[in-house]
């Protein structure tokens, strides 16, 4: 008999626990903001640790990457152009007869002045036909490439049997890259070859800056800037590269491989970037294939301070470990285990035990509801309906839940907005403020010759038009001269579906009236005579900038071919990742284009004062300026370049300008910043997610539940009861539902007597 009360007692707990709802309810974001704000607390010890001079070291060998790629963009996109403007200007001379090699030569020069040396050449017997410039290695221009011939004299294989570009090397050693275009025109096929030097990209250099172009075997092809133990470092980036270039380039990456290297010792460090002038998958670039590579090494004079955070993580991480003890303990304290024991009563009191009176609570709704009980068990008792149980003292379950968040909040707040901030004191390296110049200059440069190629390509066009265009002086007769005009407009709608970079090609008088046009409406002036040979900017104001390259036709009478281009190709060509905020300007410092990132509105002023007197400044710096910027806000890289060089551009006194904040860079005071705002903020998430979750899934139900049992207790009986959720909440609902049908059943017999 001892032995039989505490067995049955455990069996009755068992049963009690077995009827206990497992999932839902108050225990699983309970846990849940606990294992959450453990998790939080651990990568704050983490993350908040000290940073060394390795820190700086990643910030500049980062900028040296940037350069790189900038270099083999602008290297990349240099040698496309001389590949395509050959062919394109090897098309122009098509049509049923063939055009003298002479005449073809004597155009090509008058307009292109990159290449070194021009012939054409017949592909069968590789008879020079004509030459100007340097001597080109005739055996190269035709080996590797040259298609065979079928019977009917024409050639098989891509552009008509053209060899693809490649590097080859004079007996003077300098290195040079034919591009050969196949000339159509009457029954015998020829080859115009090229020949271009491999220069080093436009990016200005120091005395401790050295520039390289190499090829996949690390020969040093091209140089510029002091020997940086340059064999050493080309043959080392160039291994690397061709490691990575099977590697798919990131979305917006840059279209190769790239990457950085640090080497020598603590006191004569340098940094190295390299970058592949290749292409992307899918992406068709003649250069892409000639495995060039531009490496960029430069020392690093500045020694870096450590910044010391370990000891504020780890004070941070032991506070949020006592908070997160001391919420979960409130939260079970008063939110879980009333609940629980709310459950508890109203299933005892279903059950009919009715022998001792409910237990009281505290807490606001959980004292209503063990009131109301209390009062249900006096009514299954015999007694009346009363409201006398009603219970509204103590603090209600959802203040208790804010002020637990409240109390989260004060620890993630302050380290997401206030604490360890890195201040406009951070010391920026004076590398970083230069290679912000040196990539600026880069960028306007990449703008210039662009705007240079495609007035060249204007001007090929106007050679074109001036060869087969109309006649004016009254002689031809009508057919003859709307043939003309239709060849014309064949060639412009060429030009236009080959040249990305227009929006319209259209040929004017002397007057200013379009004669032919191809693509959009023109913009040039009504009633203005055409521009001299040169790029022009045609507004001032406007939603858009007008920007359009003029070539005077030979012997055309004054006709001039104009070539507008599209402010997409304008934005494309200042957009580069890693530069911060750049802008292309006018000479009185109107914004033409912006990078696609931040946007911008046409012809409105620079963001800054200090951005006007820096372009101000690089109006009469070759090699542009910069500055480090300082506020109360923090601090920003800025650099300004003007077009330099001259060409069709000379006068338009364009610049590109550029800022970026300091706190992009990755210097340890801003990562420091950064990874402290970052543990606030996930702090800030774990709090509201876990809180939020319990105020939806337990006290909502829980403030319902108390009006239910009041109403219940106060004599409802015609209201059915429903759980919403399998959870404590929704087992006293279930109770309280048994214990309304009980009372109902017990009052109808009462009734029927009456």
């Amino acid at each position: 008999m001892p032995l039989s009360a505490p067995r049955g007692a455990r069996r009755r707990k068992l049963r009690r626990r077995a009827d206990m709802p497992l999932l839902g309810g108050a225990r699983p974001p309970i846990a849940a903001l606990l294992a959450l704000l453990l998790l939080v607390a651990g990568a704050t010890a983490l993350v908040l640790g000290d940073h060394d001079r390795s820190a700086v070291d990643k910030a500049v060998l980062s900028s040296q990457q940037r350069v790189a790629e900038d270099g083999a963009l602008a290297l990349r996109a240099s040698l496309d152009e001389s590949v395509t403007d050959l062919q394109r200007a090897a098309a122009l001379f098509a049509g049923p007869e063939a055009v003298p090699a002479d005449t073809v030569l004597d155009k090509l020069g008058k307009v292109y002045n990159k290449w070194r040396g021009l012939a054409v050449i017949d592909p069968g017997s590789g008879a020079l036909l004509a030459a100007r410039g340097e001597t080109i290695p005739l055996a190269d221009s035709l080996a590797n490439g040259t298609s065979k011939q079928d019977k009917t004299g024409k050639q098989d294989g891509k552009d008509g049997g053209a060899p693809a570009p490649r590097l080859v090397k004079l007996p003077s050693g300098d290195t040079r890259m034919l591009v050969t275009a196949a000339l159509r025109g009457g029954d015998k096929p020829r080859l115009l070859v090229a020949s271009g030097t491999l220069n080093v990209p436009g990016i200005s250099t120091g005395e401790n800056r050295s520039l390289l172009v190499v090829d996949s075997a690390g020969t040093v092809l091209a140089k510029d800037g002091p020997s940086i133990a340059r064999t050493a470092w080309a043959k080392r980036a160039a291994k690397t590269a061709a490691a990575a270039s099977g590697k798919i380039p990131e979305p917006g990456g840059h279209p190769g491989a790239s990457g950085n290297l640090m080497g020598g010792t603590d006191k004569h460090r340098t940094a190295v970037g390299y970058a592949a002038a290749g292409r992307a998958p899918g992406e068709s670039s003649p250069a892409g294939g000639l495995g060039l590579s531009v490496v960029t090494s430069v020392k690093v004079t500045e020694d870096a301070k450590a910044v010391r955070t370990q000891a504020f993580g780890l004070v941070a991480a032991a506070v949020l470990l006592l908070l997160a003890v001391l919420v979960t303990w409130i939260l079970i304290r008063t939110v879980q285990r009333p609940l629980i024991h709310l459950y508890l009563e109203s299933r005892r009191l279903g059950r009919g035990e009715l022998d001792r009176p409910v237990r009281s609570f505290r807490g606001r709704e959980p004292a209503r509801v063990g009131a109301a009980l209390e009062s249900l068990r006096g009514q299954l008792l015999g007694g009346r309906p009363t409201r006398t149980g009603r219970a509204r003292g103590g603090i209600g379950t959802r203040t208790t839940v804010i002020v637990c968040g409240v109390v989260l909040l004060a620890w993630a707040a302050p380290l997401l907005l206030l604490l360890n901030r890195a201040g406009s004191g951070v010391t920026v390296p004076k590398q970083l403020v230069e290679d912000q110049r040196r990539r600026t200059d880069t960028a306007a440069d990449r703008v210039r010759k662009a705007l240079n190629e495609g007035w060249a390509d204007v001007a090929s066009v106007a050679q074109i038009v001036g060869a087969g265009g109309g006649k004016e002086d009254g002689k031809d007769t009508g057919k003859e001269n709307a043939g003309a005009e239709s060849a014309t407009k064949a060639v412009l709608q060429t030009t236009l579906r080959e040249h990305p970079r227009y929006r319209s090609v259209y040929v004017l008088d002397a007057g200013g009236k379009v004669l032919t046009r191809a693509g959009a409406a023109p913009r040039h002036p009504a009633g203005r005579k055409p521009y001299a040979d040169s790029v022009a900017q045609l507004n001032t104001s406007g939603k858009e900038p007008a920007v359009a390259a003029y070539a005077a036709v030979p012997g055309g009478k004054g006709r001039t071919v104009v070539g507008e281009y599209d402010p997409q190709f304008l934005i494309s060509m200042v957009t580069r990742p890693g530069l911060g905020q750049v802008w292309l300007v006018d000479d009185k410092h109107r914004v033409l284009a912006a990078d696609r990132q931040h946007g911008f509105r046409a012809f409105s002023k620079l963001p800054g004062g200090h951005l006007d007197d820096l372009a101000t400044k690089a109006r009469k710096d070759t090699n542009g300026t910069s500055l480090l910027h300082r506020t109360s806000g923090g601090s920003s890289l800025a650099a300004a370049a003007a077009f330099t060089g001259g060409g069709a551009v000379r006068d338009l006194g364009w610049q590109v300008v550029s800022e970026q904040p300091a706190s992009w860079l990755e210097l340890p005071e801003y990562t420091a910043q950064r990874h402290t705002m970052l543990a606030g903020l996930l702090g800030v998430t774990a709090a509201v997610a876990c809180l939020g979750w319990l105020h939806i899934i337990v006290v909502r139900p829980l403030r319902t539940l108390a009006d239910q049992a009041e109403a219940l207790a106060g004599g409802d009986r015609k209201t059915v009861l429903f759980p919403q959720h399998h959870d404590e909440a929704g087992a006293v609902v279930r109770n309280l539902e048994l214990i309304r049908q009980q009372l109902r059943t017990a009052e109808r017999p009462t009734a029927g007597r009456n």
